[in-house]
């Protein structure tokens, strides 16, 4: 293993999403943590609630596996 976690979840984008990648491959946008899980199932990989903090598994890019943009902007 080269030391960089299967999966990559990248920093909200403007509408909320999250690009998520696994094993350098473009795998969906997810909006919550359950299409995080979602997507991990899909690839028969762990989805146990302590998956999702687990750093040799997932690298969470721009805030952790809890911090989710709904799109709203803060600038005024």
């Amino acid at each position: 293993m080269d030391g960089q976690p299967p999966v990559v979840v990248q920093p909200p984008a403007s509408d909320g999403g999250r690009l998520v990648t696994i094993h350098g491959e473009r795998m969906g946008v997810a909006y919550s943590l359950f299409d995080v899980l979602d997507l991990l199932h899909k690839e028969g990989l762990p989805t146990t609630d302590t998956a999702v903090d687990d750093t040799e598994l997932i690298e969470w890019q721009g805030g952790g596996p809890y911090d989710w943009n709904d799109g709203a902007s803060d600038e005024g």
